[in-house]
Parts: structure tokens; C-alpha cells; sequence
């Protein structure tokens, strides 16, 4: 029988095995470490940890769209001394009341449509293509066609096409086509259907009060949704229900 001492000696002649062999390294243990028990054993030195795996980076297409912003909507008339009433006679628009020469801006980013520089009404002439006098119609970005009347001048470089953003000056206040000799803008809301020459629609299908009372405190509710149900329920009338009354 071998010696304690002796144990020892062949367990230390053997520093490679040791490292190669944990099963023998642990068979000599007990020989080094008299009176060890089972809950004190040396054990073999562990592996490395394995790195992390890094953490999965979504692709592109895992990504999902960023949602894109309204567009923008100001008040049509650039002051704060203006009135108006919900309803209009005859057809759904508002008269917006304000001193001649007052700005009337774009209510959202878009493309002018329509440009009128010469006021052409005539009492005795047709009433409705003309009454609007001196207007600007804008096709916004939202979809939707705003139209300013009864103006006394159009903002220089505004003509069909041109690209306009919401705020931009397109005309003044005035009085002209069948304003009554009483300063106002008539703005109508409605869908572009033709985009020219459709006095009858352009002049406005829906009321335009609740979104003008959301501008005017510097929300941002659009019309674009009740301008799209308008045009589902109607299409595009080819004439007037009514004969006159455009603004």
C-alpha cells in the first residue's frame, strides 16, 4: 500500500495529465486533501463562458413604416378681427368677415388650381360662374380643394400649378363679384372633381365652420374624410342642383 507521501510525489510528476485529464486529477484529490468530504471536492477548472449572443437586429422590413404626419391647416384669413356664421344661404360655405386688404392664406400645403384676376360679374349676366369676382381655388395635399372669393387682389406669382405651403399669402379681402359691397372672404370646401370650370361644386359642399373654429385655435382637424364621403355619396354633379347662387 502506498504512503500518503507518496501519493502526493505521483500526483505532482504529472502536471500535464493533471490538465488533460480532470478524471485523474480528481482521482488524486483525495489523496492531497486528507479528510475531505463530498461537499468539499475539487473540481475541474470550468470552460470558458461562451460570449452572449448579440442581440437580434431587426431587418428593415422587420421595421414597421413611420406613420406619416397630417398635413398642416391654418386659418384662411390672417387676423384676429374676423367673424363668421356656421351655416350660408343656398349652398354649404362660410363668409368669413374681415377689412378689405386682409390676408388670405393657404390652409395647407398644395397646388393652385385656379386663378381668377379679373372680376367679370355681371347682374344681368348668368349669376353663378362669375359671382366669386377676383379667387384663388387651392388642391391641398390632404385632397381636398379650398376656395377663397370676393378678393380685391391676388398675391403676385400665384397661378395655376404652382406649388403653395400652408400660410402662404394667395390674395387680400375685398369685395368683388356679387360681395354686396360688404368686405368678406366666401370660402368653400369640396373635392377637385374637375378641377376648373365646376362653379357649382367648387363653391363649397360641405360646411366649413367646425374645421375654421378648429384652425382658429391652432388645431389641426381636417376635412378630408367628409370631403371623400361627399364625393362617394354625389360623385361629381355635372350641373347645379340650383341655378346661382355661386361665391
Amino acid at each position: 500500500m502506498r504512503s500518503r507521501s507518496t501519493g502526493r510525489r505521483a500526483c505532482a510528476a504529472y502536471p500535464v495529465l493533471l490538465l488533460l485529464l480532470p478524471a485523474l486529477a480528481a482521482g488524486c484529490a483525495p489523496a492531497d486533501r486528507p479528510g475531505a468530504t463530498s461537499g468539499n471536492v475539487w473540481q475541474s477548472p470550468r470552460a470558458p463562458a461562451t460570449a452572449a449572443q448579440p442581440a437580434r437586429t431587426a431587418a428593415p422590413s422587420d421595421s414597421p413604416s413611420p406613420t406619416r404626419a397630417a398635413p398642416q391647416h391654418v386659418f384662411p384669413v390672417r387676423a384676429n378681427n374676423v367673424a363668421y356664421h356656421p351655416t350660408h344661404s343656398a349652398y354649404p360655405g362660410t363668409d368669413i368677415f374681415a377689412n378689405c386688404g386682409t390676408p388670405f392664406v393657404a390652409v395647407t400645403d398644395g397646388r393652385i388650381l385656379e386663378v381668377s384676376r379679373v372680376d367679370r360679374f355681371d347682374k344681368r349676366g348668368p349669376l353663378g360662374p362669375n359671382n366669386g369676382g377676383l379667387s384663388v381655388s387651392l388642391l391641398g395635399d390632404d385632397g381636398v380643394r379650398y376656395y377663397g372669393s370676393h378678393l380685391s387682389a391676388i398675391a403676385t406669382g400665384i397661378d395655376p400649378d404652382v406649388r403653395v405651403h400652408a400660410g402662404q399669402p394667395l390674395g387680400k379681402v375685398g369685395r368683388t363679384g356679387n360681395a354686396n359691397n360688404v368686405c368678406h372672404l366666401h370660402f368653400g370646401i369640396s373635392p377637385e372633381c374637375q378641377g376648373h370650370d365646376d362653379w357649382w361644386i367648387r363653391r363649397g359642399v360641405i360646411w366649413p365652420a367646425k374645421y375654421l373654429d378648429s384652425w382658429r385655435k391652432q388645431g389641426n382637424r381636417g376635412p378630408a374624410a367628409e370631403v371623400t364621403g361627399w364625393q362617394r355619396d354625389h360623385g361629381c354633379p355635372k350641373a347645379p342642383a340650383k341655378p346661382g347662387g355661386g361665391g
